[in-house]
């Protein structure tokens, strides 16, 4: 099935939730996930959002929570609309931020273990497939818009990127 076919089936709209990537010089940080949705992989830090808050409260919340970083600045620079036929509750609309000032120095929670790559050498193959295909864009200064449609073995079914 295409992408487009699968989304004229989906109702509703899905959960929200914030990915933040701090970045330092030719840096950026990346966090091993220790439990939950996403465990062993390497990913940006956040979360879904609570009902209360805003995308950028839910930002700030799950970086102080999860690496204990309080934010000074968020970027948003993509919108990632995720989808799961096999699994409909854990598709999700992603804000993406880049981060470029923070107060304290990441450490690890028992929820993420965070960790400095180049951008160069960012360890994709430990990280969610579709990643490998914006974070490139988002990190060299793009904003993007992209939907991807995942299999039950992680893989990507169908996708669509746009850069704005």
């Amino acid at each position: 099935m295409k992408l487009k076919d699968y989304k004229k089936t989906v109702s509703g709209t899905p959960r929200k939730s914030s990915l933040c990537f701090l970045v330092k010089d030719h840096k950026v940080l990346l966090a091993m996930k220790k439990r939950g949705f996403g465990v062993g992989k390497f990913n940006g830090i956040g979360g879904k959002k609570d009902a209360e808050e805003t995308i950028e409260d839910a930002a700030r919340r799950e970086i102080r929570e999860e690496i204990c970083v309080t934010v000074q600045n968020l970027i948003s620079v993509a919108t990632i609309d995720t989808f799961f036929p096999h699994n409909p509750d854990w598709g999700q609309r992603v804000t993406v931020f880049l981060v470029y000032k923070w107060n304290g120095k990441p450490v690890e929670t028992e929820e993420m273990a965070p960790r400095w790559f180049n951008k160069k050498a960012i360890p994709f193959k430990q990280m969610w497939p579709d990643e490998k295909y914006w974070l490139p864009l988002v990190l060299e200064g793009k904003n993007v818009e992209a939907e991807f449609m995942f299999g039950k073995d992680e893989s990507i079914i169908d996708y669509k990127i746009s850069i704005l």
